[in-house]
């Protein structure tokens, strides 16, 4: 029974057709589109605030160079934030919980980052691999742990992410199964499972929004190394 439960991490199938692409799609249909009155409807002006304000955050510490991925890394918010928040209700499934898809996100954006700071800076970028003051017997195991560390961040960013959610999920469908099973037996121990399991519902649902900031600002952080 216990393998049963990572059956929700299993990519759906319909037909023998994926459903990846469409779990994935699904987000972009849930914002509104801008239009170009003056006044819009509330919800236009709450995520037009929003999204302000997230970039300034964001940016403020960055270049002038580095404003230019304020749309994709927005974007790449708003989408990690919905597919983690749809992924929380019943019979859906969540494409973050896959470590190809996180990959596929933190590896080519990873590169990016390395490869404008070569183009752009390529002393700089090569000075963070040896911290300044150094002794010499020491230069050659901090390159070495400075590389590895380098390599490492793509696959810290994706582990982050699936490693978090999956386990989030699999805790609240442990508690869940344990309250149907507890409320035949004991309902007053069932009512209680069930108290803790909507918070923990509470805590998941803000973990899935803590993620995608989180990757994001990681992402923005590796950007301002090198621009």
């Amino acid at each position: 029974m216990a393998l049963n439960f990572f059956d929700q991490f299993m990519s759906p199938t319909f037909a023998g057709i994926p459903l990846m692409a469409l779990a994935m799609l699904l987000p972009w249909t849930l914002y509104p589109t801008p239009s170009r009155r003056w006044l819009n409807n509330r919800l236009i002006t709450l995520q037009a605030w929003f999204i302000n304000r997230f970039t300034q955050q964001i940016f403020t510490p960055l270049n002038t160079q580095g404003h230019k991925w304020a749309v994709m890394i927005v974007s790449l918010m708003l989408f990690l934030m919905s597919m983690n928040m749809l992924g929380l209700l019943p019979y859906t499934f969540t494409p973050t919980t896959q470590l190809s898809l996180n990959m596929g996100f933190a590896v080519p954006l990873w590169l990016a980052t390395v490869i404008i700071g070569m183009r752009n800076q390529p002393t700089a970028s090569l000075g963070h691999l040896l911290p300044e003051g150094t002794p010499v017997p020491l230069i050659p195991i901090l390159i070495i742990i400075e590389t590895i560390s380098l390599f490492i961040r793509p696959l810290a960013l994706g582990v982050r992410l699936t490693a978090n959610l999956t386990a989030g999920h699999l805790l609240i469908q442990l508690i869940a199964t344990a309250v149907f099973v507890l409320l035949p037996l004991m309902p007053t121990v069932a009512i209680l499972t069930a108290t803790v399991l909507f918070l923990l519902t509470l805590l998941e649902v803000a973990v899935a929004m803590i993620q995608a900031y989180v990757f994001v600002l990681l992402l923005s952080l590796y950007l301002q190394e090198n621009v």
